[in-house]
């Protein structure tokens, strides 16, 4: 008797397929930071792909922004550590800021979406990471005696949640900037 056969390998992605992925996430991100009602068929459209194409690769459009949520906040989690070992604290936690505000611009729309998607938050398993981040860039902080000793991250994370309540337009970046001004100032040790 012969053995069985191995189970088939499962089939590498295509490097066209992977760049249409790469291409439908991008503009997504574009589309939904400007409108979060941004339809599948004007995404697939911005992406230079057919709706089939999207569709394969996201069946739904909760799919698709789950999946755009999970890439970008690894982007800003990952963009932390870099920060906290390339610039001064200040300026890495500062930086760090903008960058959440980026983001909070997709998540304005979506954020419904995402709510649901992670169980009100409670199965989202990018918060303890995103937490982390911030206790990174706290940690720089406090260490060298620009940021207060002992601050809570979830407090910190708190306030940053803000960011995401800000309808897009051309007020958007100003007011983030005042509400960044306002964050991290308060973080500061007084004399």
């Amino acid at each position: 008797m012969n053995p069985p056969p191995p189970p088939p390998q499962p089939r590498a992605t295509r490097t066209d397929a992977r760049t249409n992925r790469a291409r439908i996430l991008a503009a997504a991100g574009e589309a939904l930071a400007v409108s979060g009602g941004a339809s599948m068929t004007s995404i697939a459209k911005q992406a230079g792909v057919g709706v089939g194409t999207l569709y394969r690769h996201f069946p739904t459009r909760e799919a698709l922004i789950v999946e755009l949520y999970h890439q970008e906040i690894q982007k800003v989690i990952d963009l932390a550590h870099t920060l906290a070992a390339t610039r001064p604290p200040l300026d890495a936690l500062r930086t760090w800021c903008d960058e959440v505000a980026r983001y909070g611009q997709l998540k304005y729309g979506v954020a419904e979406v995402i709510h649901a998607a992670t169980n009100g938050g409670l199965d989202d398993r990018n918060y303890e990471p995103f937490l982390g981040a911030i206790a990174v860039l706290l940690d720089a902080g406090s260490t060298t005696g620009v940021l207060k000793p002992s601050v809570d991250p979830e407090d910190v994370l708190l306030q940053l949640s803000v960011l995401w309540r800000i309808p897009p337009g051309p007020a958007a970046a100003p007011r983030a900037a005042r509400i960044l001004d306002l964050v991290v100032d308060g973080l500061r040790p007084r004399p």
